[in-house]
């Protein structure tokens, strides 16, 4: 037993000698140009394959990626943060990722025979050692329209995606990022995707503070803390000065509203507490204090976007501004038929901007 501890003890001290040769004195190549050893690339891409299965969250949680705007909202953030090294479908590759070791794979070849529920991981946590990023906010919901998108890459033609990808041309005189924004937003602030909130009848002073606590980090989205990012502060603020100057659209109402839900959400959102003042104190439709121009204007909205801020605000999750406390305290005991109805009521409303901010 003595001379078996003795030998192991030996290859140790042998195998810190030759760690130490490697670490200390340069010997192992790192050259991308040599690449790696036949046998490294199916070790790590078996552990890569093995650590997202293991920790992959549950297919029950995976929503409905078929429901309206999810794939558009995917490609545009896609071609925004992942298009450079991996591609668009149909569409090839670029010289420099191909050079990387490990290669980002093309976008058909990366996604494979990978499950949603594992492709929101990959996209959540990113890729050690490859040069994929994690998710950049805690958030995760908006990681489905990406999966969203993944999921129909290999039958998308490119020029299918370069329509769901298009940036419309700026009218003169617009900011020199407008065409960035309105790739989602639309150049006049009103998207015809559910998912994408309208900004024209946002206020200017709510715009700026949302898009720099976007830029912040301080409001949740890893879409947006992306888009934010990718221009300056002054550009946001130019951004928000465009977006709040114009015209306020009719509204696209809830289609087949029901009038006990919409009678539902009016009474929510009138009635206040001595806690939580009503939605409308605030948020109008007829809201006109001075401090309404801090607050985002609701009526006309998405239902399917009001829908997913409140769920936001009533798990924690939401944040940005200072009325965050207040809000996740209102929202904390709205159940699914409440944000249903208020979500229902606001987007049947006529769109309005308060008085002080037009």
């Amino acid at each position: 037993m003595k001379r078996i501890l003795q030998t192991l003890a030996a290859l140790a001290a042998l195998g810190a000698v030759g760690g130490a040769a490697v670490v200390f004195g340069g010997l192992y190549n790192v050259s991308a140009r040599e690449g790696h050893w036949s046998i490294t690339p199916w070790v790590l891409h078996t552990t890569f394959r093995n650590s997202v299965e293991l920790r992959a969250p549950a297919q029950s949680e995976v929503p409905d990626l078929t429901q309206a705007g999810m794939v558009a909202l995917g490609a545009k953030h896609f071609d925004g943060g992942c298009k450079t090294c991996h591609a668009g479908p149909g569409e090839e590759r670029w010289a420099v990722p191909t050079a990387m070791v490990p290669h980002p794979p093309h976008i058909v070849e990366a996604v494979g025979s990978w499950a949603p529920n594992e492709l929101h991981w990959i996209v959540d946590e990113g890729v050690k050692m490859s040069g994929m990023p994690y998710w950049p906010a805690e958030r995760t919901d908006d990681i489905w329209p990406v999966v969203a998108f993944l999921q129909r890459v290999d039958d998308m033609a490119a020029g299918e995606y370069d329509a769901l990808t298009l940036h419309p041309p700026a009218p003169e005189g617009a900011p020199d990022d407008l065409p960035y924004c309105a790739m989602c937003h639309g150049v006049s602030g009103l998207s015809n995707n559910p998912l994408i909130p309208r900004l024209d009848i946002q206020p200017q002073a709510y715009l700026e503070q949302t898009l720099q606590a976007y830029a912040d980090g301080e409001r949740e989205s890893g879409i947006m803390h992306v888009a934010a990012t990718r221009v300056s502060s002054e550009a946001l603020m130019e951004l928000a000065a465009w977006f709040a100057e114009q015209d306020v659209a009719a509204s696209a109402e809830t289609e087949a509203a029901d009038p006990d839900l919409i009678a539902t959400g009016e009474a929510l959102a009138t009635n206040g507490t001595r806690d939580v003042p009503a939605c409308t104190a605030c948020h109008g439709p007829k809201a006109d204090q001075p401090r309404a121009a801090s607050f985002p204007r609701l009526a006309g909205q998405s239902e399917t976007f009001l829908a997913q801020q409140l769920r936001l605000w009533r798990s924690g999750v939401r944040g940005g501004g200072d009325t965050s406390n207040l809000m996740t305290k209102s929202a904390q005991d709205l159940t699914d038929d409440d944000i249903a109805a208020l979500s229902a009521w606001y987007a049947t409303q006529v769109p309005t901007k308060p008085l002080s901010a037009q």
